[in-house]
């Protein structure tokens, strides 16, 4: 890929934590940090970004980093690994970037790529380096781990991961690189999709957000450890044609009550039926029809907890006709027929 070019704005960072970072970054393009129960928000609108970049730190060795920017000048981020050398978990959830290690034998530049899972770690005294180019939106997701607390707090059966990894968060005294690119994986997009998009507020909030971190901290694990083992899902799909299977996924999820049919999902997105059902199984391991069905249920769910609806309405509102086939499935699915559902939340909300 060449040199980086000289006219890139360089972002020098020597700090010791991730708060360090952004406020470091935010010397050099601008902006404001807001705080809220520990979700640190940096707000810039300047010539040389939009946007905003957001952290959190929590007490097991974990930082969560997010990026929501687009930088209106080619950037370099030059991080020194001297003092703060986490193993990065990135994933970008919209655009692109590159990463190279700065030192002679490892130079390449490697895109980080949409979808794509991506580990890495510097060795002590090293260098990352993160080019980022003008124009770009960006939304990248990256989980940081302090290895000597989180080996404390987290990893009591670390042996179970696969031994590269292994060997990596055992590495407490950054002796060595590691740089891992996977696959394109949309199942880490919907979860870190869902992690942006939760809508609660203060100390129940950045609880949710800790949760949905450790899930996708393991999705990036077990995607790595399945890759080693060569037990990737296998699939004739391209990149474009998952991100149309997962468009699917979401216009259902939209209208759950329209009638779907294989017929009309395939035209609507160009798909044969077959690769519909193959991506599908791939993303969400379930065929097309039992998916409709999932989300259906997990809607009637929904009403039943947030309105004032009976189970008749509810079943109608969500796409079905017959109420006792929706009853039928929904105890096959939660273990507890609708309006044993019902009236045990009634039950609950008027002790």
């Amino acid at each position: 890929m060449g040199q980086p070019k000289k006219n890139m704005i360089k972002i020098i960072v020597d700090a010791k934590s991730t708060e360090g970072t952004v406020r470091q970054i935010q010397e050099v393009i601008g902006g404001t940090i807001e705080e809220r129960w520990g979700e640190f928000v940096l707000n810039v609108d300047s010539e040389l970004a939009t946007g905003n970049i957001r952290f959190i730190t929590f007490d097991w060795g974990v930082n969560l980093l997010e990026y929501d920017i687009t930088f209106h000048d080619d950037i370099t981020i030059e991080m020194d690994a001297s003092e703060y050398n986490p193993i990065h978990f990135t994933y970008c959830l919209e655009g692109h970037c590159y990463h190279r290690f700065g030192y002679e034998e490892e130079s390449e530049k490697r895109k980080i790529e949409q979808f794509q899972s991506v580990i890495i770690t510097s060795k002590d005294g090293g260098y990352n380096y993160g080019y980022f180019k003008k124009g770009v939106k960006l939304a990248i997701n990256v989980i940081q781990i302090t290895r000597k607390k989180f080996l404390k707090k987290r990893l009591n059966n670390v042996d179970e991961l696969n031994r590269k990894l292994y060997e990596v968060f055992l590495d407490t005294d950054h002796e060595n690189t590691f740089r891992y690119f996977g696959n394109y994986n949309l199942r880490l997009a919907d979860k870190i999709s869902a992690l942006r998009k939760s809508k609660t507020k203060g100390m129940i909030r950045i609880m949710q957000i800790e949760g949905m971190v450790y899930q996708i901290l393991s999705m990036h694990i077990l995607q790595y450890d399945r890759a080693v083992k060569n037990k990737a899902p296998k699939t004739t799909l391209l990149k474009s044609e998952l991100k149309i299977v997962r468009n699917i996924s979401k216009m259902i999820l939209k209208d759950v009550s329209k009638d779907y049919s294989l017929d009309m999902l395939s035209a609507e997105s160009g798909l044969s039926q077959a690769k519909l059902q193959e991506g599908f199984k791939l993303l969400y391991t379930r065929t097309v029809t039992e998916y409709i069905r999932h989300v259906r249920l997990e809607e009637a769910r929904d009403y039943i907890r947030t309105t004032e609806m009976n189970i008749s309405q509810i079943v109608y509102t969500i796409g079905f006709s017959s109420r006792s086939y929706f009853s039928k499935i929904f105890k096959n699915k939660y273990s507890i027929s609708p309006s044993e559902f019902k009236e045990s939340l009634e039950t609950r909300a008027s002790a």
